[in-house]
């Protein structure tokens, strides 16, 4: 399998979030690395975990992609931002959503 650079970081990262029994095993140069995430993946209950391992396998194609589907239940849709080396969740936001936009104000008043 050929490492891409997004997926090499998310190795990175995934290896700084994993508990330290686990972080021997957690490099590219392990063959069963992704059959380990994935059952790290099934046990954990680290969401942040948990949304990097189902990035990686999704970057990583088609035999991995559908390993995490079994066995897991429907979660709200989030994204996972990345700024000054943290990773943070939030919650996507409905595209279709217009009413949800904030009003403009100007000493006190809307404007339209």
């Amino acid at each position: 399998m050929q490492y891409t650079r997004a997926m090499i970081e998310l190795v990175y990262e995934i290896r700084r979030r994993v508990p330290s029994d686990m972080k021997p095993s957690i490099k590219m140069a392990n063959p069963d690395m992704f059959h380990e995430l994935a059952a790290f993946y099934h046990q954990s209950k680290d969401v942040i975990s948990k949304t990097l391992i189902k990035e990686l396998f999704e970057l990583a194609g088609e035999p991995w992609t559908g390993v995490l589907a079994a066995h897991q239940p429907e979660l709200p849709k989030q994204t996972t931002k990345v700024y000054r080396g943290q990773v943070t969740l939030t919650d996507s936001k409905p595209s279709g959503d217009t009413a949800a936009k904030p009003k403009r104000m100007y000493r006190g008043r809307a404007i339209d």
